[in-house]
C-alpha cells in the first residue's frame, strides 16, 4: 500500500499552503505512476514506496495512483468551485440617513458586477455618526465598509488602526487629482479612503418671491442684508435657518460664508500655524455678520430645527435657506420656482465658495472579507464605477474623479456654475482645527442670540487655539 507523508509545514488551516501541497502531491503522484509504468527507479521518490514484482501488481498500483490523482484533482475543481459561488454579505455604515433608496440603487447595480456580494447600507442619524461609529469600532462591531470623514477626524480612526490602507486599491492614485486625494491622505503619502463626493454651500432662493417683490440676487455682503431687510418690510420671513440643531448653523451658514470674510485656503492655513489671530478684525467681521442676520431668521429660530427650516422654505414660508447642496433633492417637487446664488462677499472682497471634500468611503482593517472589499473600493476608482455612483447619489453630490461626468439635474449644475471664476475650498476648521468646532459653534450661536459680541465670540475662540 503506497504511503504518503505530508510535511510538517503543512498547516490544515492554512487555505493556500494547503492547496499549494495538493497541487504539488498531485504531479508527484502523476510522475510517480509514470516512472513506474515505464519501469523507472522510484527509489528517489520519498512521497511513494513501491516494491515492483510482477505486471499486474505494477499496473494495479500505477491505477491505484492516477486514482488518487484524479481524487485529488477533483476535490480541488470542487472546492475552486464552492469559492467561487460563495455569497458574501458586507454592511456599510454612513450618515446619510436621506439616501437609503439611491445608496441601494448603487448597490444594486455594483451587485450586476459582483453577483455574489451583497451589501446592505446601514446609515446612522448625522449627529450622531461620529460616535457611534467609533463605539462599535472600539467593541469590534463595525461595519466592513464605512464613510470616512475628511482630515484630521478621519486620520483619528486610520492611525487607531480601524481603517485600512487603501493605497494600493487599483486607479486610486492615479485617477484622482492631488488635492481631491489630500482630505483622506495622511502625512506620509498613505491613503485611508476613496473619494467618493463634494458638497457646495450656497443661498437657495425662491424666484417667484424675488420677482414679485422686485429683488434682484445680490451682489455683496451688504446688499444681501438689505435684500433681507426689503423681504421682512414685505411681511416675509427672509431666511429659514434656525440653531436648534446647532451643526447646521455652522457647518452650513457660517462655514459656508467665512471665506469671504478670512479668505480662502492660502489664509486658512495662515490662521492654522497661528501667524493669522482667530480673533483678528476679518473673524471679528465673521462673527459680527451671524449677529446682524439673527434678525431676518424666523421668530423663535432658537427652537427651528434643521427640517423646520427645509419645510419653511419648501412651503415658501420663507424666501431664502443658506444651506448645502445636498438638500437640492428635497425641493424636487417644490410648487414654486428656485435656484441658488453664492453667499456673497463684503464689498471691496472676492466672493469664494465653500466646496467641500464631504464624503470618502473606506473599509474596515478588521473585515473578515477583505478582498470583496477592496474590489468594490476598486470599482469606485473606475470611470464605470464613478459614473454609475454619480447617476445614484443624491442631486447636490458631486464626483470628485478625473474623469469627466455629466450631471443631468438642472440645479446640482446651477451649483456647480457657482464655482466658475471663484476659489474654493473646504470648510475653514476641517483641514487642521477640528478640535475648534465645537466651541465656533456655540460661539456663533450664542452671538446670534446676543448673548456676547462679536468680539467675545472670536476671544472665546482663540482662546483655544493651541
Amino acid at each position: 500500500m503506497p504511503t504518503v507523508n505530508l510535511p510538517d509545514s503543512v498547516v490544515e488551516n492554512d487555505e493556500y499552503e494547503r492547496k499549494y501541497f495538493m497541487k504539488k502531491l498531485f504531479f508527484m503522484l502523476c510522475d510517480c505512476a509514470l516512472r513506474l509504468y515505464n519501469g523507472g527507479a522510484t527509489g528517489r521518490m520519498a512521497v511513494v514506496c513501491i516494491h515492483k514484482e510482477d505486471t499486474m501488481k505494477k499496473f494495479g498500483i500505477v491505477l491505484m495512483l492516477f486514482c488518487m490523482c484524479f481524487a485529488l484533482f477533483a476535490q480541488g475543481t470542487k472546492e475552486s468551485a464552492a469559492s467561487a459561488t460563495e455569497k458574501v454579505t458586507l454592511t456599510m455604515g454612513s450618515w446619510r440617513t436621506d439616501d437609503v433608496e439611491q445608496m441601494n440603487n448603487l448597490l444594486a447595480a455594483y451587485k450586476k458586477i459582483a453577483p455574489n456580494v451583497d451589501i446592505k447600507f446601514q446609515p446612522t442619524n448625522p449627529p450622531d455618526y461620529n460616535a457611534t461609529l467609533r463605539l462599535q469600532l472600539d467593541s469590534h462591531t463595525g461595519p466592513d465598509l464605512m464613510y470616512a470623514r475628511s482630515y484630521a477626524t478621519g486620520q483619528e480612526l486610520f492611525n487607531a488602526g480601524y481603517f485600512a490602507d487603501c493605497t494600493d486599491i487599483p486607479g486610486l492614485m492615479t485617477n484622482f487629482t492631488a488635492s481631491n486625494l489630500a482630505p483622506w491622505q495622511m502625512p506620509d503619502g498613505r491613503m485611508f479612503a476613496v473619494p467618493f463626493a463634494a458638497v457646495s454651500h450656497a443661498v437657495y432662493y425662491n424666484k417667484d418671491i424675488f420677482a414679485k417683490n422686485g429683488l434682484s440676487i445680490p451682489s455683496t455682503w451688504e446688499e444681501f442684508l438689505s435684500v433681507c431687510d426689503k423681504l421682512q418690510k414685505a411681511g416675509i420671513t427672509p431666511l429659514a435657518n434656525g440653531v436648534a440643531d446647532e451643526w447646521d448653523i455652522l457647518e452650513c451658514f457660517f462655514l459656508g460664508m467665512v471665506p469671504n470674510f478670512v479668505g480662502g485656503a492660502s489664509e486658512r492655513v495662515k490662521y492654522e500655524s497661528g501667524e493669522k489671530k482667530l480673533n483678528d478684525a476679518d473673524f471679528v467681521a465673521a462673527y459680527q455678520a451671524m449677529a446682524d442676520v439673527a434678525k431676518y431668521c424666523p421668530k423663535g429660530f432658537e427652537s427651528v430645527t434643521y427640517n423646520d427650516s427645509q419645510v419653511l422654505f419648501n412651503t415658501q414660508k420663507a424666501a431664502m435657506f443658506v444651506d448645502g447642496s445636498w438638500t437640492a433633492g428635497v425641493y424636487k417637487d417644490a410648487t414654486f420656482q428656485w435656484g441658488v446664488f453664492a453667499i456673497p462677499a463684503p464689498k471691496g472682497r472676492k466672493t469664494a465658495i465653500c466646496f467641500h471634500p464631504d464624503m470618502a468611503i473606506t473599509m474596515n482593517s478588521a473585515t473578515t472579507h477583505p478582498e470583496e472589499a477592496k474590489a468594490f473600493l476598486a470599482w469606485l476608482c473606475t470611470k464605470e464605477g464613478a459614473t454609475t455612483a454619480s447617476k445614484n447619489l443624491p442631486v447636490g453630490y458631486f464626483p470628485m474623479i478625473n474623469f469627466e461626468i455629466k450631471l443631468d439635474d438642472p440645479h446640482a449644475n446651477e451649483f456647480l456654475a457657482l464655482n466658475a471664476g471663484k476659489e474654493t475650498d473646504a470648510r475653514f476648521v476641517w483641514p487642521a482645527l477640528m478640535d475648534l468646532y465645537a466651541p465656533m459653534n456655540q460661539a456663533v450661536i450664542k452671538v446670534m442670540r446676543g448673548e456676547i459680541t462679536a468680539q467675545k465670540a472670536a476671544d472665546s475662540v482663540a482662546a483655544l487655539k493651541k
